[in-house]
């Protein structure tokens, strides 16, 4: 399996950390960090708010070579410098393939891309539209949900090495579920995906490896043990009951 993926392990370099006390080392999902091996195919980190899944998917992705803020490697652009220097303690082992094609998306930072777009359009000297590989139709002129599946749909290619940070936050149900089919294309097309997510919608993606991340660090869970799972059949099942334990609380 290693030799079919891009991505196969991930290995925290701990006695290259000063101190297990500050951030980012401090967060459970990095202070019992070891390794982790990763599926060939789709992989989610699921937990908490805070959990630090988000921090921990950016520094692989910064270890890669993706822009902190996302997009392509050829993308190099800063509005904030707010990640940490926890890529710097990583060792990412790679499988004997290398991706055709790359992709880093943050939810949060997505309008700084669209944006760094349309000023490297501007240039005349810059060669085709860069908005071409997007479906050729302005980002901004999109809602949130449009542009990521814009991103989906068109500018991912195949064979590629896709990390993807919460990319349900802009989703309606109908459109995660697109997402899933896309998702099933890519794969068989040779992609890899590691993806932070809480949509119990998404981590249903048959054969994938799931990562909780708590208070215990970081470990495998089967998709119905999720929380997520969990809290939302139960709520689909009875809300008027959730719902009244919860207001009576």
């Amino acid at each position: 399996m290693i030799a079919s993926q891009f991505v196969s392990r991930i290995t925290l370099l701990r006695d290259q950390v000063e101190s297990f006390d500050r951030y980012p080392f401090s967060l459970p999902v990095v202070r019992h960090l070891e390794q982790l091996d990763l599926h060939p195919r789709v992989n989610f980190f699921v937990g908490e708010n805070g959990s630090g899944k988000s921090t921990l998917l950016e520094a692989i992705a910064v270890a890669l070579g993706f822009n902190a803020e996302g997009g392509s490697k050829n993308f190099s652009f800063g509005t904030r410098s707010s990640h940490s220097d926890l890529h710097k303690h990583l060792r990412i082992a790679k499988g004997i393939r290398r991706p055709r094609d790359g992709y880093f998306l943050r939810a949060e930072s997505f309008f700084n891309v669209a944006t760094e777009i349309e000023k490297l359009d501007e240039d005349p000297m810059g060669g085709p539209p860069i908005i071409g590989a997007y479906g050729s139709r302005s980002l901004h002129e999109q809602s949130h949900g449009e542009s990521f599946m814009a991103l989906m749909m068109e500018r991912f290619g195949g064979q590629g090495l896709y990390i993807l940070d919460e990319p349900e936050a802009a989703l309606s149900p109908q459109r995660q579920l697109a997402t899933l089919a896309r998702m099933r294309d890519l794969v068989e097309e040779k992609s890899q995906f590691i993806i932070a997510t809480h949509s119990p919608i998404l981590m249903a993606y048959p054969d994938a490896t799931i990562f909780h991340c708590g208070k215990e660090g970081i470990a495998p869970i089967t998709y119905r043990d999720t929380e997520h799972y969990r809290v939302t059949r139960d709520f689909l099942l009875d809300p008027e009951r959730m719902l009244g334990e919860l207001f009576a609380g």
